[in-house]
């Protein structure tokens, strides 16, 4: 019998430590507002919901960037959202951003142009940061940046993350205690890059089961052949380890070749010494 692990999270200690999460990296930036881009999945939803607790809804600018394939749904969604917070709204259509570069180049896939929209969104979101004096909110969860389910400089760019270190399952739970639309919350997962994409379609399994796999890998550091005698296949298994594995890359800053004796990052600074 394949091994279950108790994924529920202290719903009222997560909400509290993520409200003050979010606050302390915006004042301590020297900002009293926010920027999220919301697609009208569970991901961003929250996150609007976590920044309007931190912030308070008139220091939040909610942001839709449909393309010209994006659903309906999705567009509907985002607003049930922004009209539920009460949060300040923009919607920025991305088509005519990312339309000519694939006029040049045809024959490029859907991922290519996938990655395309996802910067393009990210575009819109740094200067509306500019614009509105906010900090972006990141909406990228655990589970994809393990799996590298995300695109650099695009979904996952942002100032500060309130969700990575949340499994998809989590994300879910959290959402709902925080009163998250229960249409948002159990529709499938999809970036909406294209007609019928969803994540798990993509990734060729459910988020519920890669995230019992993933807190045996990561949280409890099974190695692969106790997680495959916990009863879970070692294809799948394997499969997921090497996913962690090529794309480690996306979860870290771009390596510097070193030169000097000096280092330019959060090590050569002790915590005592940040904003002196």
């Amino acid at each position: 019998m394949k091994q279950t692990n108790d994924l529920s999270v202290d719903i009222e200690e997560t909400k509290q430590t993520l409200v003050d999460f979010i606050r302390s990296k915006v004042s301590r930036a020297g900002y009293s507002r926010a920027v999220v881009g919301l697609s009208g999945g569970v991901d961003s939803s929250l996150s609007g919901y976590l920044a309007a607790a931190a912030l308070g809804p008139e220091n939040v600018m909610a942001i839709r960037m449909p393309y010209k394939t994006s659903s309906a749904e999705s567009l509907d969604h985002a607003q049930l959202v922004i009209d539920n917070l009460g949060v300040n709204s923009l919607t920025i259509p991305i088509t005519d951003m990312v339309t000519p570069l694939f006029e040049r180049f045809p024959t490029a896939n859907q991922i290519r142009r996938g990655n395309a929209m996802a910067r393009a969104r990210m575009i819109v979101l740094y200067d509306q940061s500019h614009a509105f004096e906010g900090l972006v909110v990141g909406t990228g969860n655990k589970t994809e940046f393990l799996l590298g389910y995300t695109t650099l400089y695009g979904d996952a760019a942002c100032a500060f993350n309130p969700l990575g270190d949340l499994y998809k399952t989590r994300v879910r739970q959290l959402a709902r205690a925080m009163g998250v639309p229960d249409v948002i919350i159990t529709k499938p997962p999809s970036a909406d890059l294209w007609l019928d994409q969803t994540d798990e379609g993509e990734l060729g399994f459910t988020y519920e089961e890669v995230d019992q796999l993933l807190f045996l890998l990561v949280d409890k550091r099974y190695p692969p052949d106790e997680c495959i005698k916990a009863g879970y296949d070692e294809h799948f298994v394997k499969a997921v380890i090497n996913l962690i594995r090529k794309n480690s890359f996306k979860r870290v800053m771009p390596p510097i070749a070193k030169l000097s004796d000096q280092e330019i990052s959060e090590q050569y600074l002790s915590f005592g010494d940040w904003g002196r």
